[in-house]
């Protein structure tokens, strides 16, 4: 049997994910009982609104449960504290400008299951972050796009800062 590919996540991906877990196990897992309880309560649960959409709820928060452990029990950490910033890695936050356009752009390099790519964070597997990975200040980087070769240039290499206690 193949081994199970790791979750690769940056020291924030992992106690964000952690911090989520607990709290729906503990806080929202409590609320949702509560919303039942009431909802039964009420008498007849055939067209009880109130008992469907937290039955509902409950299915969702389980589904998000059951997401979260499959995805930290296979997880692996990617700490870059103490190797050096010249290079792209995982957890890099990047300054790249578009060659054609001149746009710049601040992207941070995370696993897949962290990115957000909105939200400034993209994929160490998509064809940008590979790209990245490895890139020095100043070097201009090629990306295969559906419209053709995009061309961006290297403009700052921020390391991944340590939230070690």
């Amino acid at each position: 049997m193949a081994e199970e590919k790791k979750n690769l996540l940056t020291r924030e991906g992992l106690e964000k994910y952690e911090e989520e877990l607990h709290f729906l196990k503990v806080t929202k897992r409590e609320e949702i009982a509560q919303k039942l309880k009431e909802a039964r309560a009420q008498g007849d649960l055939s067209e009880n609104a109130e008992y469907d959409a937290a039955k509902d709820e409950q299915r969702n928060v389980e589904a998000r449960i059951e997401e979260l452990e499959k995805l930290l029990k296979n997880v692996e950490v990617v700490d870059n504290d103490g190797t050096d910033d010249k290079k792209v890695k995982f957890g890099s936050t990047v300054k790249i400008q578009d060659k054609e356009t001149k746009e710049e752009l601040i992207y941070r390099i995370v696993g897949a299951s962290e990115a957000k790519c909105l939200e400034g964070s993209i994929s160490d597997e998509s064809p940008l972050g590979r790209a990245l990975i490895g890139a020095k200040k100043n070097e201009t980087i090629s990306v295969d796009a559906p419209c053709g070769v995009l061309k961006y240039k290297v403009l700052e290499i921020v390391k991944e800062k340590s939230t070690k206690k």
